[in-house]
C-alpha cells in the first residue's frame, strides 16, 4: 500500500487547519530556567551536606518509594526516601567529624518535566578516630519536575576502579 497520498492529505489538512484557525502557540522554552533551578538544587545539596543536614538533603529528593539510589557502597540499591534517609544517617554516624563537599563539572540536560545531570563530587569526612577520609565519585542524577519543583528521583554514584589492581581509585583525577 502506498502511504504517500495519505501522508500528503494529512499534511495539507493540517496546513489548511492552521490557515483557517489560529494554531496553538508552542509552549515557551523554559530550558534555561529549568537548568538554573537544578543548579540551585545542587547548590542546596552542597550547603546541606556541609551542614550535615539530612533533612535538608532529603528535601531535594522525591519523598516516596519511587526514589532509587545506587550509592557507592553496599547495598546494591536503596529504594525509597526512608531507606536513603537511613543511609545518610549511617554515613554521619561513621563520619561524625567535619565533612566537606565540593562539586565540579556539573552538566544539566532538561527535556520537559524530566532532566539529568552528571558531575564529579569530592568529599572529605572525618571518622570517629579523627582521621580524614577522602573520596572522589562520579554522580548522575535523574530529576522529575513535580508541581513546578525539580526533585532528584534517581541517583547513581560510582567510584572508578583500577583494573590493573581491581581496587577502587578513591581519588581519581
Amino acid at each position: 500500500m502506498n502511504l504517500k497520498p495519505l501522508l500528503l492529505i494529512v499534511l495539507v489538512a493540517g496546513a489548511i487547519g492552521c490557515a483557517t484557525a489560529p494554531c496553538p502557540a508552542p509552549p515557551p522554552d523554559t530550558t534555561a530556567q529549568d537548568q538554573a533551578a537544578i543548579q540551585t538544587l545542587e547548590g542546596k545539596f552542597t550547603t546541606a551536606f556541609n551542614a550535615r543536614d539530612t533533612g535538608a538533603i532529603m528535601a531535594l529528593y522525591v519523598p516516596d518509594q519511587t526514589l532509587i539510589v545506587f550509592d557507592a557502597g553496599v547495598p546494591l540499591q536503596y529504594t525509597g526516601a526512608a531507606a536513603y534517609t537511613k543511609d545518610w544517617n549511617d554515613f554521619w554516624s561513621m563520619f561524625p567529624g567535619k565533612a566537606t563537599f565540593t562539586m565540579s563539572g556539573l552538566d544539566i540536560t532538561v527535556g520537559g518535566n524530566v532532566a539529568y545531570s552528571h558531575s564529579i563530587q569530592h568529599v572529605i569526612a572525618t571518622d570517629k578516630k579523627g582521621k580524614n577520609f577522602e573520596m572522589t565519585v562520579r554522580v548522575t542524577d535523574g530529576y522529575k519536575k513535580i508541581n513546578g519543583q525539580w526533585l532528584i528521583s534517581h541517583e547513581h554514584v560510582s567510584v572508578p576502579v583500577n583494573f590493573m589492581t581491581m581496587k577502587p581509585d578513591l581519588n581519581a583525577k
